[in-house]
């Protein structure tokens, strides 16, 4: 594996891992090993396939999802505000992706 790849996985398996691990102490004690693996697991898969724009996505999504909750409800709904804002910024990084990667194949000419 190359360099790049390693450095993918590994900001993979933090970024995912993490969000396991807090969602684990969220549910309870019995489910932290458990969701830790789900997110470690998760996130070493979606470094592998290269998904460094995809974990930036949810990172600006997490951000501006806290900081509108802190701004609407105080700091009660920051957590759900986060989690919110990083589902969002995930599904909107994939869109994007799907929509550049659609536009790259119309400038190809056809066989």
């Amino acid at each position: 594996m190359t360099a790049s790849k390693v450095f993918d996985v590994i900001l993979g398996i933090l970024g995912l891992g993490t969000v396991g691990m807090l969602i684990g102490v969220f549910m309870g004690d019995g489910w932290l090993p458990v969701t830790l693996a789900l997110g470690t697991l998760l996130g070493a898969g979606v470094g592998f396939l290269g998904g460094r724009g995809f974990f930036l996505s949810i990172f600006i999504g997490t951000i501006l999802g806290g900081l509108l909750a802190l701004g609407l409800g105080g700091t009660e709904a920051v957590t759900v505000g986060a989690a919110s804002g990083a589902a969002m910024g995930g599904f909107l990084g994939i869109w994007i992706a799907m929509l550049l990667e659609t536009w790259q194949q119309r400038k190809r000419p056809l066989p």
